[in-house]
């Protein structure tokens, strides 16, 4: 009669034990065997966390970045990821035309225009070294994007360039579909009529 009483929270019969009762420490808690004191450990020298690729060069790599070919094809898929994500951490300085007119400016010094005729000459290679490493007062975003969403942003800057820039086929084609150049901008970023 008594077994009839007993919860089901618990099994009866546990099995391997030791797996659920395990002489583990958290990240935070005290560990008189280390010489510190604490029961976090730095991981192993050349550790790599999952899905991480490390990027392979240094801020004085930039000839050998230079050489870098974007592997993403520019896809309306692509374009999308890469405004996405330049709508996310790149408009605030860099402005939604890429013409360093964004919202921070005011208060900073104001970032190059992506317009310059020194970043229009940039290979998609040194836009993504920058993109990865950071320049002047921009900081890396590295640990913000993927490898493939920073070749993105490239793919979206260099549609903001051409954009800005159009060649006469640009013109062309965008006058035979009827499209203006700002059809795709922020809100913020089109031009009061």
């Amino acid at each position: 009669m008594l077994a009839g009483c007993k919860t089901k929270s618990y099994p009866v019969v546990e099995y391997m034990p030791d797996m659920y009762h395990q002489i583990s420490l958290k990240a935070q808690e005290y560990d008189p065997t280390a010489a510190n004191g604490v029961g976090m450990r730095p991981p192993v020298e050349g550790t790599v966390p999952r899905g991480y690729e490390p990027y392979p060069y240094t801020f004085a790599d930039t000839i050998l970045a230079d050489q870098m070919a974007n592997p993403l094809r520019p896809t309306a898929e692509i374009l999308e990821v890469g405004r996405n994500y330049y709508e996310t951490y790149c408009i605030v300085c860099h402005g939604a035309r890429g013409d360093g007119l964004g919202y921070i400016v005011p208060k900073f010094t104001q970032p190059p225009s992506l317009f310059s005729e020194k970043l229009l000459r940039w290979p998609d290679g040194r836009i993504y070294h920058t993109i990865s490493l950071g320049q002047g007062l921009m900081s890396s975003y590295a640990t913000q994007l993927l490898p493939e969403q920073r070749w993105a942003v490239v793919h979206y800057v260099r549609a903001l360039q051409r954009a800005a820039h159009p060649t006469e086929e640009d013109l062309a084609a965008a006058k035979q579909s009827e499209l203006t150049l700002e059809s795709d901008l922020p809100d913020t970023a089109r031009t009061k009529k």
